[in-house]
């Protein structure tokens, strides 16, 4: 940026002298020396044109100015190609007050408006606004916690990405529960040039507990107070934001505003949109003291080397103990203390032009900040009811906001030009197995979806549930798509324990699923339901790895592996705790198989005891799971002995077989290679057997599947002969495994399966 500006002013000089220095030299020359300071006049000069003076200056002279010249077009030639190569690539980017600035390293830009700037002196912004680095990092600080934070920290990151073209370093000062959300997601989104660190919000809470809070963000909205102590001393400088906030620029643009800060100058901050701290909203409203109308701390950058030195720890201490004698309390957090200390220190800011903080909620002029959206930055929700508020442009910023929440973060994925990227193992491991696989193998894209790294959001929804002492707790687990949605609030009114759902989601889908769930009852009065979000991507349905995220996220001793289009029986929880305890299962390793039955009515009388299942089953209004289409599936159940058994009973492992099982929380995994339809579970079941469980049959359990449209992956599978030639394939390379693992243990799985 600098090298344009001094280019422009370059360039103005030397125009203007090529312009006048022949003039200038003429005269000179005819003129001769003004130094005696007489007038001479051009015919005294015209009459005198051999005088010894003037022959000897001219000669000496006349040689110097000529290599002078052609040194000055020399560098203008330079000039004017150094300016071509900037009318191609530097941008144009329009701020409120019209102004222009300009960058050879980034994008495409408007050549004639950097042509006629050029022209007309148009340098406003030189010297004030150098160009960030091709690849330099951008150190973004964000304060998180708890659930509802999480999302919108990833909308905020979206918006973030989107514009980017710059490395970031982002800081989370997050509680246990955002950081184990987060650090998934961001392990399974696998952005390049992006690098995240946690700092434990729950140490930095005796730093500012000794502060009354009134502000809907609790303890957490203090915590920027103090990141001077908690960040890097090695880190320089940084963007501070809150989790409402949503980019419509490139953050680079912001980061390169630090350049701007002079004297003193520490903390940029855009100034407070609302009367709050004018004290007019209501009678008697008595606001923390602030300059005029203060500053909004949604948006902040920190000059983290100068603060310190400044000792800002000392200095928003002894600002907040002095207020609170008056004001007892803060009531917008940490923004309260930044204007006390402030109003004392005016000096400390670099106000930033407005655009970089829209802020909307009921009481702001944010409609003042801006005349056209090229205005717009950055957009502030600093409202908890964020897209109710009042702003007549509120459906553009709905709609901004939406585009993010709902845009396909895996497009999000793209390299960085010409920056070179830290090496990350897992990105590496992963290329690698990747680059092993065959791409001319039929089954090719069957393989590669076992190595598929799928963008993962644990504990979408607020969670809620410590496991009953007794160690008895079992937690029932599934995985859905969005076409079996409307299961959740049935299997909610059937099992009243704790639920662990993996939800294979669009981001779109989330955002719609997310609205179905706060508009039950049924659901929102559950907090002991942990729902994780897997998001879309590749052709298949990957039915193994969401259960397996499931199961990850257990946290009761025991789980009931069961499918969403299952009910089961009333009070199943209960009679499953009992079974746990009566069949040791704490000290065996057994598998506990709850039978399976089956309904082709939509609409059904639930039975409430064995009895009137019983029945039902005489009568045809119920049946054994798939006995018409697949009875190897559970036929070893041996439901004929189920009908009369009072206690339970042990069955043997069989070829094909697939019931549904209470196992203890930590079990083998589902094998990741078995993908949409097809011994995703009879694998499973295969090795629970390798592994020596003993499957015992539960004589009062009983759960009934309900009927539905079959699955994309089901019809894929009965039509495509390819597909089928690939399930086969995979299933005796997974036998072939299981042989290597379990030795001549597991020959039985290739005679039984040569035999059936």
């Amino acid at each position: 940026m600098l090298g344009i500006c001094r280019g422009r002013r370059k360039f103005l000089v030397v125009s203007l002298t090529l312009l006048f220095v022949p003039a200038f030299t003429w005269i000179y020359l005819f003129a001769g020396s003004f130094d005696d300071g007489k007038s001479v006049s051009l015919s005294a000069v015209e009459s005198q044109p051999h005088s010894p003076r003037y022959t000897a200056w001219s000669q000496r002279e006349r040689d110097s100015l000529e290599v002078h010249v052609r040194e000055i077009e020399e560098e203008n030639r330079s000039l004017r190609k150094q300016l071509s190569i900037a009318q191609r690539k530097g941008p144009v980017h329009h701020h409120s007050n019209h102004s222009k600035t300009y960058s050879m390293e980034e994008g495409t830009g408007d050549s004639e408006n950097v042509r006629a700037a050029v022209i007309t002196g148009n340098s406003s912004e030189c010297g004030q606004r150098p160009v960030v680095e091709k690849c330099e990092t951008i150190h973004v600080a964000i304060v998180c916690a708890g659930y509802n934070a999480s999302r919108d920290v990833v909308t905020l990151v979206k918006s973030v990405l989107f514009h980017r073209r710059n490395p970031l370093h982002f800081h989370l000062i997050a509680d246990a529960i955002a950081k184990q959300i987060l650090a998934s997601l961001f392990q399974t989104w696998m952005v390049p040039a992006v690098r995240i660190d946690f700092y434990d919000a729950d140490e930095l809470k005796s730093e500012v507990s000794w502060i009354p809070n009134k502000h809907y963000s609790g303890i957490y909205g203090l915590m920027k107070l103090v990141l001077t102590k908690t960040l890097p001393s090695s880190l320089e400088r940084v963007i501070v934001l809150d989790t409402d906030i949503t980019f419509a620029t490139d953050i680079a643009e912001l980061w390169a505003v630090f350049h701007k800060f002079k004297g003193q100058q520490v903390l940029g901050l855009v100034e407070n949109q609302s009367d709050w701290y004018l004290g007019n909203l209501w009678k008697n409203h008595r606001p923390w003291p602030a300059l005029g109308r203060g500053y909004n701390t949604g948006v902040i950058l920190l000059l983290l080397h100068k603060l310190r030195k400044m000792k800002w720890e000392q200095m928003w201490r002894l600002t907040a103990e002095r207020e609170l004698m008056s004001m007892l309390s803060t009531s917008l957090a940490d923004q309260d203390i930044f204007n006390a200390v402030i109003k004392q220190n005016p000096f400390l800011v670099y106000q930033l032009p407005c655009f970089w903080n829209v802020q909307l909620s009921d009481h702001t002029r944010s409609e003042q900040c801006y005349k056209d959206v090229s205005d717009l930055k950055v957009i502030h929700w600093n409202s908890p009811k964020k897209l109710r508020v009042k702003n007549k442009h509120v459906e553009f910023f709905r709609n901004l906001y939406l585009t993010f929440l709902e845009y396909d973060g895996n497009l999000l994925r793209r390299e960085l030009f010409g920056c070179p990227s830290e090496a990350d193992v897992n990105s590496e491991k992963l290329q690698k197995q990747l680059s092993e696989l065959d791409e001319d193998d039929l089954c090719y894209e069957f393989r590669r979806e076992r190595f598929t790294v799928h963008r993962t959001h644990l504990y979408f929804l607020h969670y809620d549930y410590e496991p009953a002492s007794d160690n008895t707790d079992v937690t029932l687990v599934a995985q859905l798509s969005m076409d079996r949605l409307q299961m959740l609030e049935a299997i909610c009114k059937h099992w009243e324990g704790p639920i662990s759902l993996a939800l294979y989601l669009s981001d779109a889908e989330a955002q719609q699923f997310l609205r179905y769930a706060q508009g039950s009852e049924v659901l929102m009065s559950r907090a002991n339901i942990g729902y994780h979000v897997v998001y879309k991507e590749g052709q298949f349905y990957p039915v193994n790895l969401l259960r397996n995220v499931a199961m990850k996220h257990v946290n009761t001793p025991y789980m009931f592996l069961s499918d969403i289009d299952f009910l089961p029986m009333y009070g199943l929880y209960e009679y499953l705790r009992k079974s746990v305890v009566q069949l040791d299962m704490a000290n065996t390793k057994k598998a506990l198989i709850v039978p399976a039955f089956e309904t082709l009515r939509y609409r059904l009388a639930f039975p409430k005891s064995k009895a009137e299942l019983l029945s039902m089953l005489d009568v045809g209004t119920l049946f054994t799971f798939r006995y018409h289409v697949w009875t190897k599936g559970h036929g070893p159940t041996n439901y004929a002995k189920w009908r009369t058994a009072t206690t339970p009973y042990r069955v043997e492992w069989e070829a094909d077989f697939e019931p549904y099982v209470v196992v203890r929380q930590h079990c083998p995994e589902y094998d990741r290679r078995f993908v949409g339809f097809g011994w995703n579970k009879v694998a499973h079941i295969m090795e629970l057997d390798a592994q020596e469980y003993e499957f015992v049959v539960l004589p009062n359990a009983y759960m009934i599947h309900m009927p539905h449209a079959p699955s994309f992956d089901i019809t894929k599978f009965r039509s495509n002969k390819q597909y089928r030639i690939c399930l086969k394939t995979l299933k005796e390379e997974f036998q072939q495994d299981m042989s290597r693992r379990y030795g001549f243990a597991a020959l039985k799985y290739l005679t039984a399966e040569n035999n059936s």
